[in-house]
């Protein structure tokens, strides 16, 4: 149908005044929202993706496994073969798979110190937000299993607030930084991988993990209950570490691939049958990779094969 010319100039008229009103249309995308939407009824609402596969960097906090103890030689760290951030060929670190080698060695950061419970990852966690980086990687728990009894083990809830607490660092100085939390490993199938070998258990009683691995041979009543109360701890430290990242829309947990995995002696360091080998960093590398590309979190459930 036709308008006519007055039609026309009412209309014109009307439009105006309605856009001077709501602006729908005439401001970015960062201006407060005034409640009138931009899209018709039958367009949805397109809303930027909170999780981001492709971060432009990576910053590794956590303890002697992002470090690559005993990895390379004896006694030492190797953070070249680290599943995080190293540059290792054969492994290929998660930073590698993400960035390349070149941006990974001039785009990832390794802030992890052997030897670190959830009490050191705050401070960790303040040296990592300084780079503002596009994903933070974080392994810790496994030492606050490995005391020297059972009994000495970090509280649950001391675990839980010092996670916490280390999140709360993180998101004041880089709020968009992304986070992966690796599961803590298994350290009961540790336990029954290693002592197949002589020479690990040997090993062991210098003192590694002696929660755990102290008495290796024992499976009477005593040994069996110490060791399934260190198993039970790092399932509760896992929990901690699932529900505290689930109160975070940019934080990823590995939904427990890290402490399921079922690797073998071949992942194992062969100087303490403890730490992951270049191998077995390379498997968490794996499954980092597989976490952090994953369009949803359940889309990286399938584990490496070992």
């Amino acid at each position: 149908m036709r308008m006519s010319r007055g039609h026309t100039a009412v209309g014109t008229t009307a439009l105006l005044a309605a856009v001077s009103v709501t602006g729908c249309g005439l401001i970015g995308d960062d201006a407060p929202d005034s409640g009138h939407s931009t899209t018709r009824p039958d367009q949805p609402t397109r809303r930027a993706p909170v999780w981001d596969p492709s971060p432009a960097s990576v910053a590794a906090v956590g303890d002697s496994i992002t470090r690559g103890f005993d990895a390379c030689s004896v006694l030492s760290d190797c953070p070249e073969v680290s599943w995080s951030t190293g540059s290792d060929k054969g492994v290929r670190s998660l930073a590698v798979r993400l960035l390349g080698r070149t941006g990974a060695a001039e785009r990832s950061w390794n802030h992890a110190r052997s030897g670190a419970r959830m009490a050191d990852l705050n401070g960790q966690m303040r040296r990592a937000a300084a780079h503002r980086p596009g994903l933070v990687t974080v392994l810790a728990g496994a030492n606050d299993a490995c005391r020297d009894t059972a009994a000495a083990m970090t509280p649950v809830s001391d675990f839980r607030s010092q996670f916490e607490t280390a999140m709360r660092t993180l998101r004041r100085a880089s709020p968009r930084t992304q986070v992966y939390v690796s599961s803590v490993p298994d350290l009961k199938r540790l336990w029954s991988e290693g002592r197949a070998n002589p020479l690990g258990k040997q090993i062991w009683k210098l003192g590694i993990c002696p929660s755990m691995l102290a008495d290796a041979d024992a499976v009477d009543a005593r040994a069996t209950q110490r060791r399934d109360s260190v198993l039970n701890r790092v399932v509760e430290y896992n929990t901690v570490l699932r529900e505290v990242c689930a109160a975070d829309q940019r934080c990823r947990f590995d939904d427990n691939a890290v402490f399921d995995y079922r690797f073998g002696t071949g992942q194992l360091s062969p100087w303490d049958w403890f730490h992951p080998s270049k191998n077995g960093q390379s498997r968490l590398a794996e499954i980092a990779y597989r976490a952090v590309t994953a369009k949803t979190p359940a889309d990286s459930a399938a584990p490496p094969a070992p």
